[in-house]
């Protein structure tokens, strides 16, 4: 049976199944009844909150509070935040939610009033709370009504909202379609938010109400880091919907985060929840043993280590009782600023706490911990002495990356100078020989999570190497000790410059020799411009002096670039150049504009004196030190759309630093062991179109990363986590295979159109039968545009390798087609070359003469005025088209633009877009075939012309025509002049309830009540004897339903005001 197989019945009812045994009570909406009475209680289908559930869960948790007070949480709670943007109104509620909410009762002690909180969840006791699934809930937004599949209330609030697909569906369908568009059109259910999860049964994601696709992530394991890693709907629901860990994932593994970018909300990872809750356990353990050795916190660089520590000191302060102080310790100042500006952008310090609490000596930390500061951010360098600082037992030491074998002693100060405190270790790299004595200190692991299993759950891209060491190679010597450590050296002073030349020597002379420079220079400038997936880079060099001589090269063969470019392009564009190349000329351009916009800085520490010194070397460091000390290059470089995409380093930014655009990493300068660990790491963040980060290596580290991995970074099974880029050479020919595979599947031959000759019509015919292939139904776009799209990535990510070359025809032909197809069903962009210009004009005329041309418009898709279509000679017109399928395509693309104008102005007409959605979904399923489904549309197409026009034969506005249709349909059947009599109650009730229409009457239970009984007066006073008691009913709240969905404060609406 066919149905057995649906997705209802794959997904959505084990689903319910399983929620149900996880305590959730279970609803179907499918058929609700509104009302007081009704299903959920709800008057309209606006409302997202289930009014019965809320107030019976509050006066339950409030059982001392009056109903007033009650009543007056109620409306704060369900007010109307349409104004807001959906993060901020999203914010507000959560807070809310954590902290209650503050009510004014009488205080019968004092007299006068008092401020008392309500609760609406109890976070202590989930038992205590009220978990309702409703499956199949039906929202009104402006616009559309949309039905998500499952939502999840608790005390009547929609915290969880999911949607499924059937096995083979992939899940990202499920946010690309269903999530991202309901936040879209029904953004009032969102405002309550806590997760939202996409699956297919064996695929499930879940992310936060601001997270794209690529933060969708995988939840493989329900209580132990240990336990086999599975991807399943059954864990992600286990692991996420199971009463006790949603409340703790609201509570505690929810944040917001202030960036340039905006605000956005932070849910915890599976690997963060699970190593938080153990890194709390382990150090309350720690505290009631009384050794106060918290553990070491291993999760990989790039995986939200920093939001970890949040996570950690957020919960401890929430849930455990005492007076705590956290001292945040880093190893560095730039780190230090680092995690104090992460605190900071989390809420969790202010902007005047985060300047006060850094701790500059030991005597300001001794101080700062007898005053009352919730957290101290110092450098472990304070901790010169052993000497008491501070014997308190509720406080808690977090050190990032600070206990390194480099650090032993001061870390033994640190556990002397603060003898009663618990001390938990935060690294991103694990524990080596030579690392003893941070077990003395920290204690043992509490939690792992290493680079293998990152990579693998995508909480990171990932990470490949390409060897570019100049001819003259360095081949890497065995450094001792003591050299490597100065190399790695925060920042090196004078001395330690000098003493690093001299003891390396031969090698220090090859490494910043000019003539080896200026080739990695012109080589930085060729590869970087050349990389497909852009994004921004880091040149990484041994020393201060060579960054600033890496960052003057790169400059000057940057402009010699420029030069050679707007030289060709005048060479190609000049009138009358020979064998003009389209391609090469939008290549150029584009390359130009990399050119021009693109800005480069130097990121080096201060020095004493090093203007000076920078001048005996012919250098001028002043200019940069000006700019780093005037600008806040940090966040310019984290911002993706800023254009300063190249830095050139040598020590800064080369940990803890988080630039998720950053996709480069250029290193010549020798590493090892956990700096060199570190250091790639800066290119292994998640960012939206980065399918991986690239190391690009000058120095002939790879000895050395080897080593670094087999210590730091393989799997639990041994799997190398860095590949050669030749693996990614290897991904993007099966997935071209693959693709090709599919098309010639569907009768498109990729090789045929490749052999025609470049710029003829034999191509663009060809190219145009592809789209007609490929273009409908529905699902077969889909996944060919998939398939396009994962080719693109690959290929982007290859480039500029010289390899690409042997995929580039065919990657491009996939482009041309896809573009092409999303240009005509107006999902493309508006400009997408000259080519598809070419290609639409010989796409146009094979329907010219039906009159079904559509004009390009600056909104990069044409639109159809279906009011001026002569639907007998189109559908004779199709009978003969080559072009059959964009033809539907189109007429699809425009009967939904005229829907989305009907629909918005009057919501009876549903109806229609329901036909329009069941028409599309029937051919999609093959049980109409297109000529079928033509003739559909265009009947659809000619009642919608009628419909638009009815108004006025009517004699009514749209605004009234909206109230006459919900009144008379789809009963009763009614005479000419009781029809009159009908209209006659629309133009009344309209006029006499926009003056009733009062700022936040929404809100006010009072100014509802007096709608209603005005809408009910009105409706018994006028309407005729043909509406039966129950009729008049349901006319009554189908009215109000209309106004509350409809109008907002002082009669606010989207019909144009009379006059």
């Amino acid at each position: 049976m066919a149905h057995a197989y649906s997705e209802d019945q794959l997904v959505e009812q084990p689903a319910i199944a399983l929620l149900a045994e996880l305590s959730w009570e279970t609803a179907s909406a499918v058929e609700e009844a509104l009302g007081p009475q009704g299903t959920l209680g709800r008057d309209t289908k606006g409302e997202v909150v289930l009014g019965p559930h809320l107030r019976a869960a509050l006066e339950r948790l409030n059982p001392s509070l009056p109903p007033e007070a009650i009543s007056g949480a109620v409306d704060q709670l369900i007010r109307d935040r349409s104004v807001m943007s959906l993060v901020a109104a999203n914010r507000e509620v959560y807070g809310l939610l954590k902290e209650g909410i503050p009510v004014s009762v009488p205080d019968p002690k004092g007299g006068g009033q008092k401020t008392e909180r309500v609760r609406i969840i109890d976070w202590e006791n989930p038992a205590a709370n009220d978990f309702l699934l409703v499956s199949q809930f039906s929202v009104t937004g402006s616009l559309y009504t949309r039905r998500p599949d499952l939502v999840g209330f608790v005390n009547g609030l929609p915290i969880v909202v999911i949607e499924l697909k059937k096995p083979g569906v992939p899940a990202q369908q499920a946010f690309d379609d269903n999530l991202t568009c309901y936040k879209s059109d029904i953004p009032q259910l969102f405002w309550f938010n806590g997760l939202m999860i996409a699956s297919n049964g064996t695929e499930s994601h879940v992310g936060s109400l601001t997270a794209d696709w690529e933060r969708f992530f995988e939840w493989k394991r329900i209580e132990r880091e240990d336990e086999p890693r599975r991807v399943s709907l059954e864990v992600m629901l286990r692991g996420t919907c199971e009463p006790s860990r949603l409340l703790d994932l609201l509570e505690n593994f929810s944040l917001f985060s202030e960036h340039k970018a905006g605000l956005v909300k932070v849910l915890g990872q599976n690997h963060q929840f699970l190593g938080v809750n153990n890194a709390i356990a382990a150090t309350l353990a720690a505290r009631k043993q009384g050794h106060g050795r918290g553990g070491v916190f291993w999760q990989t660089q790039g995986s939200g280590k920093s939001l970890a520590m949040v996570f950690f000191a957020q919960k401890i302060l929430r849930k455990i009782p005492g007076n705590w102080t956290f001292v945040v310790v880093t190893d560095r100042v730039e780190l230090d600023d680092q995690i104090a500006k992460t605190f900071k952008a989390c809420g969790a310090v202010s902007e005047t706490e985060s300047e006060l609490c850094h701790a500059q000596s030991g005597a300001q930390l001794r101080q700062l911990l007898g005053e009352n500061h919730r957290y101290i951010f110092t450098l472990i360098h304070k901790f010169q002495t052993p000497e008491l600082l501070c014997d308190r037992s509720d406080v808690i030491v977090l050190t990032d990356e600070a206990h390194r074998s480099q650090y032993d002693q001061l870390a033994l100060n640190m556990r002397a100078a603060l003898p009663h405190a618990l001390f938990l270790a935060f690294t991103g790299t694990p524990l080596i020989a030579g690392e003893e004595r941070t077990r003395e200190v920290f204690g043992d692991y509490v939690s792992i999570y290493d680079f293998q299993q990152s990579v693998e759950d995508k909480a990171t891209v990932p990470l490949f190497y390409e060897n570019r060491t100049p001819e003259l190679r360095l081949e890497n010597p065995d450094l001792n000790d003591d050299i490597y450590n100065l190399i790695e050296a925060a920042g090196l002073d004078d001395d330690q410059e000098k003493r690093l030349e001299r003891e390396l020597g031969r090698q220090y002379q090859l490494l910043t020799r000019d003539e080896r420079l200026e080739t990695i220079a012109k080589d930085i400038v060729q590869h970087f411009l050349g990389r497909g997936f852009q994004g921004k880079a880091m040149v990484i060099s041994i020393d201060k002096a060579t960054a600033l001589r890496m960052h003057d090269k790169v400059r000057a063969h940057w402009k010699a670039e420029e030069k050679r470019v707007e030289e060709e392009l005048t060479r190609l564009t000049t009138y009358g150049a020979k064998a003009a190349d389209p391609d090469r000329i939008r290549e150029l351009r584009a390359r130009l504009e990399v050119i021009r916009t693109t800005d480069m800085a130097l990121i080096v520490s201060p020095g004493q004196n090093e203007i000076e010194q920078m001048k005996k070397l012919e250098l001028d460091i002043a200019p940069h030190r000006k700019r780093m000390n005037d600008e806040a290059l940090d966040e310019k470089f984290k911002e993706a759309k800023d254009p300063l995409r190249l830095v050139f380093v040598c020590a800064m930014w080369l940990t803890g630093f988080d630039a998720p655009s950053c996709s480069t990493i250029y290193l010549d300068k020798p590493m090892r062991n956990h700096t060199l660990m570190q250091t790639i790491a800066r290119a292994n963040r998640v960012f939206p179109g980065k399918h991986s980060g690239l190391i690009v290596d000058y120095a002939n580290v790879f000895a050395s990363l080897e080593k670094a991995l087999a210590i730091y970074a393989k799997g639990r099974g041994g799997e190398q986590p860095i590949r050669d880029k030749q693996k990614l050479v290897e991904s993007l020919r099966q997935a071209i295979a693959e693709a090709e595979e599919f098309c010639r599947t569907h009768g498109v031959s990729l090789a045929a159109i490749e052999q025609t000759p470049a710029g003829s019509l034999d191509r663009l015919t060809k190219i145009a039968e592809a789209v007609e292939c490929l273009i409908s139904p529905d699902p077969l776009r889909k996944d060919f545009l998939g398939q396009e799209s994962w080719v693109r990535t690959l290929f982007q990510a290859v480039k500029p390798d010289p390899s690409v070359l042997e995929f580039a025809s065919r990657a491009a032909c996939l482009t041309t087609i896809a573009e092409t197809i999303r240009e005509r069903t107006g999902e493309g962009s508006a400009d997408i070359s000259a080519v598809m210009d070419d290609l639409n004009k010989i796409l146009d005329a094979s329907v010219a003469a039906d009159g079904f041309h559509i004009p390009q418009g600056k909104s990069g898709h044409g639109v159809i005025d279906l009011t001026k279509i002569d639907f007998e000679a189109l559908a004779k017109r199709f009978e003969k088209s080559k072009t059959r399928n964009i033809d539907l395509e189109q007429l699809k693309a425009a009967i939904r633009s005229q829907l989305d104008k009907l629909v918005r102005v009057n919501r009876t007409r549903a109806d229609y877009l329901t036909k329009f959605e069941e028409l599309i979904e029937s051919y999609n399923a093959g049980s109409r075939n297109i000529d079928e489904l033509f003739k559909e549309l265009l009947a659809l197409s000619r009642s919608l012309n009628e419909e638009q026009e009815r108004h006025v034969r009517e004699c009514l506005s749209e605004e009234e025509l909206v109230v006459f249709d919900i009144l008379t349909r789809p009963a009763p059947e009614l005479a000419p002049e009781e029809r009159a009599e009908v209209k006659k109650v629309a133009r009344d009730m309209l006029e006499k309830l926009k003056q009733l229409l009062v700022l936040n009457w929404r809100q006010k239970a009072s100014a509802r009540s007096q709608i209603k009984l005005t809408i009910e007066d009105l409706l018994d006073q006028g309407l005729p004897r043909a509406y039966t008691p129950d009729l008049y009913q349901q006319k009554c709240s189908a009215v109000f339903e209309h106004v509350y969905e409809t109008y907002g404060d002082r009669g606010a609406s989207a019909y144009p005001r009379p006059g």
